[in-house]
């Protein structure tokens, strides 16, 4: 597949005609949450990633559309389309509707977007919402002789597909006869043609809750079918930029482009990028591990590995330090070199706020500060390389706590100066997304932090989430903020 550092090329030459009042469209699609549990902290890696491109993108005037979509219908706990729907399982779990743990996990994502400060998607639209458009996708397939229906349910047939010169496992790198090897002794085979062909409909049986008319009886989309009917509907035949995590390359993304091909006959995607995992101290993270910590018990410091709480906009940091496509292991040391280096940023930018020209011109203190700020987009410009960058703003910092301390003078010209703290300011807070928390202990900054915090709890009382609810208040006790709860509502008070 092509580099991400190809979108650049491509861009650069847009620019040279670009025009301000009809800005060239770039299309950017990423998979969004299953929304059956909390987001885990890999998710937020993910998305915080794609915010970044999404900010960078608008930052240099490109217009966006960007779409992100939630998944809450049709993802099956083996994604080639055979086990249980992971919401009607979570359903079962805790004894609520599916739909109730749709709406419990979905207002739970965009509390954790808030909290790390996530602009929101152009369009954020739901496989519930697009069930007619999936039928249509799989009927076209049919139709197109790529699919085939076998007992109510409805599968896309890879050998055929590969017999008309396509390749499936051409973006994973995977090839059939592995595929076919890897799958033969699977339960849940005898529908198929072929061991490695994925489900597009899936009858459903009696005990199924979500569930919908087709052509072939009552049943509901399969994981990989709304991806593409979401992403076509909204961006075209053929986008800029599918984004995801690595883990779904395979099979979701490969299922993406066979069946965007199979029914419209079209490359889906120019660019491809996928964000890579996370470790802690070494380890994947994971439940049977103990190291599995949520974004909000993070927050918190409400985990037993953690040392005490870090704000969000250390985190953020954290992740951007790492480029997207490499693994990042997250250790105490890192969060907190994270965190003293945000501080060290946010002073700077305050610090930029307090400096004047020095009324003469040192030429190479003026050339050193050009080159910085050139640097910036130099490093942002190579796919994306946010660890550059973050770097380059730290020797930005370092210039400007030198003419702080030096009775806050600068001995370079105007147009330098007004460029190196307007480019600083752009890409620490526009491009990186960070927001300024060298006053987070105002009052008027606390409250709106508080009162986030109090709505994710009052989420989580009304859904019964006790033991959330019961962490964040001992959380927040232990950092001497007390909750009152009354009839009207929670307050806090600080100790």
């Amino acid at each position: 597949m092509s580099s991400v550092l190809q979108i650049y090329n491509s861009l650069a030459r847009q620019k040279e005609i670009f025009d301000p009042v009809n800005p060239p469209y770039v299309g950017l699609y990423v998979c969004g949450p299953t929304v059956y549990n909390d987001v885990h902290l890999g998710n937020v890696r993910t998305f915080i990633s794609f915010d970044m491109v999404y900010r960078y993108l608008k930052y240099l005037g490109y217009k966006v559309r960007y779409v992100r979509n939630i998944t809450d219908a049709g993802h099956l706990t083996n994604e080639r389309g055979e086990g249980v729907n992971r919401i009607e399982s979570q359903s079962q779990l805790e004894k609520l509707e599916p739909m109730e743990i749709v709406q419990k996990y979905t207002v739970g994502f965009h509390d954790v977007c808030r909290l790390f400060n996530l602009h929101r998607p152009t369009i954020e639209p739901t496989a519930t919402g697009h069930i007619i458009e999936q039928i249509e996708m799989a009927k076209q397939l049919i139709n197109n002789g790529y699919a085939y229906e076998s007992n109510g349910s409805v599968y896309f047939d890879v050998n055929a597909y590969n017999s008309h010169n396509h390749n499936y496992g051409k973006l994973s790198g995977r090839n059939t006869e592995e595929l076919i090897a890897g799958y033969r002794d699977l339960d849940g085979q005898d529908e198929k043609r072929n061991a490695i062909d994925f489900a597009l409909w899936k009858k459903a049986s009696p005990e199924h809750i979500m569930r919908w008319p087709s052509p072939w009886g009552e049943g509901f989309p399969g994981w990989h079918l709304e991806c593409s009917v979401m992403s076509t509907k909204y961006l075209g035949t053929t986008f800029d930029i599918h984004g995801g995590g690595m883990d779904l390359k395979f099979p979701h993304h490969e299922c993406e482009i066979a069946q965007n091909i199979g029914a419209t006959g079209t490359e889906p995607v120019k660019y491809w990028m996928h964000t890579n995992m996370l470790n802690f101290n070494g380890q994947k993270m994971s439940k049977s591990l103990g190291n599995s910590i949520l974004p909000l018990e993070l927050i918190t410091g409400n985990h037993p590995l953690l040392d005490k709480a870090y704000s969000p906009m250390t985190v953020r940091l954290l992740f951007l330090q790492s480029h997207y496509s490499s693994e990042l292991d997250i250790t105490l040391k890192g969060l907190q070199d994270a965190e003293k280096g945000l501080r060290r940023l946010l002073n700077a930018a305050q610090y930029l706020d307090g400096l004047c020209l020095s009324g003469e011109t040192n030429t190479t203190t003026d050339d050193e500060l050009n080159q910085l700020a050139d640097k910036c987009k130099e490093v942002m410009d190579d796919d994306f390389n946010t660890a550059k960058l973050i770097a380059t703003l730290y020797e930005m910092a370092s210039r400007i706590n030198i003419f702080h301390n030096d009775n806050k003078k600068c001995p370079v010209s105007e147009p330098t100066f007004t460029r190196f703290r307007d480019i600083f300011k752009a890409f620490l807070f526009e491009v990186l997304g960070i927001v300024n928390e060298n006053e987070a202990t105002s009052t008027d900054t606390l409250d709106k932090v508080m009162n986030l915090v109090i709505d994710i709890r009052k989420t989580a009382r009304e859904n019964k989430d006790w033991p959330t609810s019961d962490k964040i208040r001992d959380a927040l006790k232990d950092a001497k903020i007390i909750l009152k709860d009354n009839k009207d509502g929670t307050s806090y008070e600080v100790e």
